[in-house]
């Protein structure tokens, strides 16, 4: 079922839906990598809906390399099409980032570790580790995703600014809700007790208390 994917779930997608979904786009046939984006073994990502994006239909994308346009591509798809891929984990990714990160990686690692999360990367580190396509530049952000069950450790917001202030890059990203929705952990951090935070979700976006976020209240 189409609604039982969430924002920035991975997913495998059938040749022969892809073949026919781009059939239907006559403006990605000089695209590169595209036509054989799924052949070539590669995912795509859930993404936000659309408006008048048939509800039915599952929303995916996916971003070409900077040298390439850095162009963001989106399909739907039929559900019966596609099937989860398991997410990678920071960990899974060390190959692929730049020597000059490894300090901010193991630090993030680590943090996850000591609160028993564990951090997943999207944006360039994310596909440079799927495809082994050069996403990844000297002005790339470490955007993380933190999925967190219940309430927001207070140790995540305070060790993720610790380690972000000492980074040689911008440490972005979020913290996915158990409801499936997605806050910015940066946002989250300075909104204080009284503020109101952006959540997003596959299909809506939400302002919210950051106190209710932050202690697990269900939305």
């Amino acid at each position: 079922m189409a609604e039982a994917y969430r924002r920035h779930d991975l997913l495998d997608v059938e040749p022969g839906a892809w073949g026919a979904a781009l059939s239907e786009r006559p403006d990605l046939a000089e695209a590169p990598h595209v036509a054989a984006w799924v052949e070539d073994g590669r995912p795509v990502i859930l993404r936000r809906s659309y408006p008048g994006e048939a509800p039915r239909l599952v929303p995916v994308g996916l971003p070409l390399p900077p040298r390439d346009g850095k162009r963001r591509i989106g399909l739907t798809l039929p559900p019966e099409a596609v099937r989860p891929r398991r997410p990678l984990d920071l960990s899974d990714t060390r190959h692929a980032c730049p020597p000059a990160w490894s300090e901010t990686v193991e630090a993030a690692i680590a943090l996850g570790e000591r609160l028993g999360l564990a951090p997943r990367p999207f944006g360039s580190l994310l596909w440079q580790s799927l495809t082994g396509l050069p996403y990844l530049s000297d002005r790339s952000d470490l955007d993380l995703l933190w999925p967190i069950a219940g309430a927001v450790p207070p140790a995540l917001l305070d060790g993720l600014a610790a380690i972000g202030a000492r980074a040689p890059m911008r440490l972005d990203g979020e913290i996915l809700l158990a409801n499936g929705g997605g806050v910015n952990w940066r946002e989250l951090d300075t909104a204080g007790p009284r503020g109101t935070v952006l959540v997003k979700h596959r299909d809506r976006l939400a302002l919210r208390e950051a106190a209710a976020i932050l202690a697990g209240d269900p939305e």
